[in-house]
């Protein structure tokens, strides 16, 4: 049986709750952060994001780019309160629901408990009582893997809803920029531009050994999602064990007061990951690769979760200049983990495509 896939995407969630509870910044460019000169945005409502203001982005970067942006001192608490709603909704219609993060989930509704028959029309009904429940609006992807069900959630964004069909599956992701692809971030779009990779189409023409030879185990990611394949199940007993991110220069550095500037970089985009899952962690890791594609880490482990960014910035430039500059460095990385266990992850299954019913 061809499976069902749905991802729900809430619409600016942390920006749109702000919105929803405080009437006067309804129809305003807010930013949920602080506007310090360290300060960071967390997420950016969809009015801010007209100015070109976007979650990651430093805040006085966002106050250049929209003098007149509201900020609003992020409330947790209230999101995950908030997120929990949603869940119940989810939990309505099937046992089998993979959290990301606060504001996404997949739900595999192949089989559902209302006995459903079209996955668009239960996506339709959730997006409906996330409205009337919470009053904000959610983007929904519905597919027959994960891959094209999350790439489907962002295509018609805000308060949408797109359907992905298995016949028009692989001249869909053909005609598709590289960039929209899951799992490809900014800096591996840069480089697959370099190889000519600008689409869907350029990226099939790639072999796999190529793709793994260039990009390492996501290659073979690539290679398939190029076909439109993703075996992944959904998992519900998912736990995240670690949050990470990291980057790779265009060219190697050696140069200690180079090498902060991208740790900035690769901090917010930590930070950003951070409060978009909701994640706690205890344990930061500097993860560093040399031009000789050594491999070099650092940790440090704190008493308590670590949620403050300035706490991560600190930990992390210690680190840093513990590591011999020796040789040019090629890539850095943060991520931080979880000190407690965490159950065994469910292994992939393969499954046929035969039919398929929206």
């Amino acid at each position: 049986m061809t499976r069902k896939i749905i991802h729900i995407d809430m619409d600016a969630f942390f920006a749109s709750i702000e919105q929803r509870d405080n009437p006067s910044f309804r129809g305003k460019p807010l930013v949920v952060g602080y506007p310090g000169l360290r300060g960071v945005v967390a997420a950016a409502s969809y009015e801010a994001r007209e100015f070109g203001v976007r979650s990651a982005m430093p805040s006085q970067t966002a106050i250049k780019k929209c003098p007149e942006l509201i900020f609003a001192p992020p409330r947790f608490p209230v999101y995950k309160e908030v997120s929990l709603q949603i869940r119940k909704i989810f939990l309505e219609y099937t046992d089998l629901v993979e959290p990301l993060s606060l504001d996404e989930a997949f739900l595999d509704v192949t089989q559902n408990h209302k006995n459903m028959e079209f996955a668009m029309d239960i996506a339709t009904q959730i997006k409906e009582k996330i409205y009337k429940t919470t009053g904000l609006t959610a983007s929904a992807g519905v597919s027959f893997n994960k891959f094209l069900a999350k790439i489907a959630s962002d295509y018609d964004k805000p308060n949408g809803l797109y359907v992905i069909t298995p016949k028009r599956a692989e001249s869909f992701v053909e005609q598709l920029k590289i960039e929209r692809f899951f799992g490809i971030g900014k800096k591996t779009a840069e480089r697959m531009h370099q190889m000519q990779i600008f689409t869907g189409y350029d990226l099939k023409q790639k072999s796999e050994e190529f793709l793994v030879e260039h990009f390492g185990k996501a290659g073979k990611a690539y290679y398939l999602n190029a076909r439109a394949i993703d075996n992944r199940v959904v998992n519900p007993n998912r736990e995240r064990k670690s949050v990470g991110t990291e980057t790779t220069f265009d060219q190697d550095i050696d140069a200690l007061e180079l090498l902060q500037n991208r740790l900035e970089e690769v901090i917010q985009d930590l930070f950003k990951s951070i409060n978009k899952s909701g994640f706690k962690g205890k344990t930061l890791t500097l993860k560093v690769k040399y031009s000789d594609f050594r491999i070099l880490s650092k940790s440090k482990t704190f008493p308590e979760y670590i949620q403050d960014e300035q706490l991560i910035r600190q930990a992390a430039l210690e680190l840093l200049a513990q590591i011999p500059l020796d040789t040019k460095i090629r890539l850095l990385g943060l991520t931080i983990k979880n000190n407690l266990p965490t159950p065994t992850e469910v292994k992939p299954q393969k499954y046929i495509q035969l039919r398929f019913a929206f």
